[in-house]
């Protein structure tokens, strides 16, 4: 892999074009796992917001709020399949993104233009970026992973900004204008299955490249064995201690999923929230407020998916470094 992503070393272009091609056929994978798993898990994360909603039906109409629903609305069901507003967004990302490398990749040149020179320095500055931070090994394992869930979260957290994603739908005419009940569109990364979903494809990636790299007993090793060197009681007694410390790093682990997906899910959220509450601050200039809110968001979404790829970077780096190495960025 060393000097793979150099275009202007001596590597052969047909490295770059399988670099490409590979990263490409990953991103459709996930997505298509990522898709099964969101149809698997609508259900029982809906049953407290179904409570509210049922709840907030009961108060009086001038004491609802219209903002942003907590789950995805269904849009339609074809053969018993359900399909939610925000899947129909991720589905447009994914093949946005899939096109674009597609374009970028189908006359690759020695002298990169256009399409492939902005495709060939992302993907080079993002291995470059990995590799300062999990050592070139693993960057080399894992590349496909960590850039596909950045730039998928990244554009669909862009897209999500588009105007009339969330504003062109079915709703209803009220005395402060029109409300929309059932949005067409809604950000993808506002929905918490689908952040979820790849917080869990991450975590079984993460114990497959564990398994790889330190072997099933390296595993439980690099969670319970004592480190360093001792001898007698105090041997005994580092040993209870790392058990211990083992049993909550285990309970730590479990709830990675859970805290990665809330976190990118919550920031997504209470941004689209933040837009829609200034576009009705003003009635006339609900176009006018919310500008220099869109510029946060901007800033928001790359942040965002800057903070869920650099996490699951250095959850793999820490469980996947042997023994006799240390961090990457320890001396950087």
């Amino acid at each position: 892999m060393k000097g793979v992503i150099h275009r202007r070393a001596v590597t052969p272009t047909s490295q770059s074009i399988g670099l490409f091609v590979n990263t490409l056929t990953k991103l459709a994978q996930l997505l298509v796992v990522a898709a099964f798993i969101i149809l698997s898990v609508p259900s029982a994360l809906a049953v407290n917001t179904e409570s509210q909603l049922s709840a907030m039906s009961t108060s009086p109409p001038e004491q609802q709020e219209h903002g942003l629903s907590t789950k995805a609305v269904e849009i339609a069901r074809p053969f018993n399949f359900p399909i939610t507003n925000s899947m129909v967004v991720s589905w447009i990302v994914a093949l946005g993104l899939i096109l674009f490398a597609q374009v970028a990749t189908r006359n690759m040149k020695q002298v990169p233009r256009g399409a492939q020179n902005f495709l060939e320095w992302l993907v080079e500055g993002l291995y470059n970026f990995l590799v300062g931070i999990i050592g070139p090994h693993l960057a080399q394992r894992t590349f496909w992973f960590f850039a596909t869930i950045f730039l998928f979260i990244l554009s669909a957290n862009w897209v999500g900004l588009i105007p009339g994603v969330g504003s062109v739908g079915w709703g209803h005419r009220t005395a402060h204008g029109i409300v929309i009940d059932q949005p067409l569109f809604r950000g993808a990364n506002a929905d918490v299955n689908m952040t979820l979903a790849m917080a869990l494809v991450f975590f079984a990636s993460w114990i497959v490249w564990a398994v790889r790299e330190v072997g099933p007993m390296g595993f439980l090793k690099e969670l319970f064995a004592p480190k360093g060197e001792s001898a007698g009681v105090l041997r005994v007694l580092m040993v209870v201690v790392f058990f211990a410390a083992g049993c909550l790093e285990v309970v730590s682990i479990l709830f990675r999923p859970i805290s990665l997906s809330f976190r990118l899910y919550g920031n997504i959220f209470a941004g689209e929230n933040l837009l829609e509450a200034m576009s009705k601050l003003v009635p006339g200039f609900g176009w006018l407020v919310p500008i220099p809110f869109y510029f946060l968001e901007l800033v928001m979404g790359l942040v965002q998916a800057l903070v869920f790829m650099l996490l699951t970077a250095v959850f793999t780096m820490l469980i996947c470094q042997h023994e006799s190495e240390g961090p990457v960025t320890a001396h950087g």
